[in-house]
């Protein structure tokens, strides 16, 4: 079984990419078999191509495992001699992102479209369907961080999460956004995101459920999520404000405000926290040589040299040029356990 892993820099989680590209048509079924089984757990499968092609790309999020699939048409079955022999306590939050397909589990049948989100549990008996080719994009976590019932868990698998719901239209491009950036972020990031994904994958089963609705504090949780999401997908941009996110996500500067109070932090310490961790990164870089610190800062949204220079001493000890230079030795300060940022 052959697999290309990558660890990322200054200790980002390692991601793994299967591909049928360099495999002979005749072991293809085998090898996209095996491919599925690594990734989630032990699937029978049935092609419908000899000419196969497929990729799969894992990468982690904290205690989650974020996974990108994209090839032809396929059928899967989880049997209960497959959950015999190859036992797993995880569900599958999934994204239909390309395609459509058909997920039976607990006697129901899922017909998703592009953009619908389902639960099912690795644990119990299903099948899935794919006619055509597609792409899903799932998040794998164990089933007791949903915090819910054997009995409430039986009852949300297989159901679709629509768009047109509140928190499906959150929830679907936030989950999109999250499971293709998964192995970009720093450790700390990383587990930060991961307990906010956490925490709207609860309040979209709570909300499956009849007992939750968008005043509730996890449909805070999940407006909260997109918008830090936003907010590192946006960061080099200097006009980021609690203005331009409020518009971009249809609510008031006010409820923005009030959200990220609840945090007990604002909007802009935010905003300048992530932006001084991404400088961070960068400056400990051995190619951060070749480039002046202030283009890094004004790479990363800092449109004054001087304030960039003020705050990096503040939170870190030392100025930034002193940190891109220790960094170009090799020994990364990027890694060496100094205390997080204090703005």
């Amino acid at each position: 079984m052959t697999s290309v892993s990558t660890e990322p820099e200054h200790g980002h989680p390692p991601s793994t990419l299967y591909t049928t590209d360099s495999v002979p048509a005749g072991a293809r079924r085998a090898y996209w078999r095996e491919a599925l089984s690594r990734t989630f757990t032990a699937v029978d499968i049935v092609v419908r191509d000899d000419v196969y092609s497929g990729t799969i790309r894992t990468a982690r999020l904290g205690r989650l495992h974020a996974v990108t699939v994209e090839c032809d048409s396929l059928g899967a079955v989880r049997t209960p001699r497959l959950i015999s022999r190859d036992s797993t306590e995880n569900v599958i939050v999934r994204l239909q992102g390309k395609g459509v397909a058909r997920l039976e589990q607990d006697g129901r049948d899922a017909y998703l479209q592009a953009g619908e989100i389902v639960f099912y549990d690795m644990t119990r008996a299903h099948r899935m369907d794919f006619p055509e080719r597609h792409q899903t994009k799932s998040l794998l976590l164990p089933r007791r961080l949903l915090g819910l019932e054997e009995s409430d868990l039986r009852r949300i698998t297989a159901t679709p999460i629509r768009t047109d719901t509140a928190l499906g239209a959150l929830a679907s491009p936030f989950l999109s956004g999250l499971v293709d950036t998964a192995g970009s972020y720093p450790p700390h990031v990383g587990e930060r995101l991961a307990h906010n994904a956490v925490n709207l994958l609860a309040a979209l089963a709570q909300e499956q459920l009849g007992r939750e609705t968008l005043d509730t504090p996890g449909a805070d949780r999940a407006v909260l999520l997109r918008m830090q999401a936003f907010i590192v997908r946006h960061l080099a941009d200097p006009d980021l404000t609690p203005e331009v996110i409020a518009r971009a996500h249809h609510i008031s500067v006010r409820y923005v405000h009030k959200l990220f109070q609840q945090e007990n932090i604002t909007v802009g310490r935010w905003i300048r926290r992530r932006r001084l961790e991404e400088c961070r990164r960068e400056l400990a870089r051995p190619e951060a040589a070749r480039r002046t610190v202030a283009a890094v800062a004004r790479r990363w949204g800092f449109t004054s040299p001087a304030h960039f220079s003020r705050v990096f001493q503040a939170a870190y000890g030392m100025s930034p040029r002193a940190w891109r230079d220790v960094g170009d030795d090799g020994h990364g300060l990027g890694t060496s356990g100094r205390a997080g940022v204090s703005t």
